[in-house]
């Protein structure tokens, strides 16, 4: 059998490989009497949301913030301390690509939380790499957080293929010279991978 095309499938974490009940925050918004949508516009429409993923902000402190501007910090810390749950089909998939002897590695617009956000829904030992946004300092879809990560591994872009739920953040691979995949589900990916010379089933 030949070798694989690629010498490195790098996912992103959320929307991919872990998932988030978005009635959540409507429930909290509900039960503590604020405005449907202000914790999410709170958090990701203000620089805040920014700053949090790129080291500028803790979890907690991004917590304060948004409690603060929505006038509930309970409803704020507990939304922002939920994290999710992994999903069993992708990460039995990310299994088999490591067996068929291709890295998987993770990158995330994520938080200084990350290590254990990844422990607490099982998915600590998923990744051969794990890259968060908050410690590079830099976010997707910025084609510099993929060139740190081709270069941190060793690996050229081209051989690496990315998938992530956001368009953005594919084009932002694809500008770094990585093969970027807009993820439309597990056997979607299956699918490129096996034409990319991975061994999945």
């Amino acid at each position: 059998m030949a070798a694989p095309a690629i010498d490195l499938l790098l996912t992103d974490l959320d929307g991919v490989v872990r998932h988030f009940d978005r009635s959540v925050a409507d429930t909290l918004e509900v039960t503590h009497g604020l405005e449907v949508g202000s914790l999410r516009r709170e958090a990701f429409e203000h620089p805040r949301g920014q700053a949090a993923i790129t080291g500028g902000l803790t979890r907690s402190a991004w917590a304060d913030e948004v409690g603060a501007a929505v006038g509930s910090p309970e409803a704020a810390h507990a939304w922002l301390g939920t994290w999710g749950a992994a999903d069993p089909v992708m990460a039995d998939l990310i299994r088999t690509v490591r067996a068929a002897g291709v890295p998987v590695a993770v990158l995330t617009n994520g938080t200084d939380t990350i290590h254990d956000e990844l422990a607490t829904v099982g998915l600590d030992a998923a990744f051969d790499h794990v890259f968060c946004t908050w410690f590079i300092g830099l976010a997707k879809p910025d084609p510099r957080v993929f060139a740190h990560v081709c270069a941190s591994l060793d690996v050229q872009p081209a051989r690496v293929l990315f998938v992530d739920d956001s368009p953005g953040n594919v084009d932002g691979a694809r500008d770094a010279g990585l093969l970027g995949r807009n993820f439309a589900g597990v056997e979607d990916l299956r699918s490129a991978l096996t034409d990319l010379g991975v061994s999945v089933g």
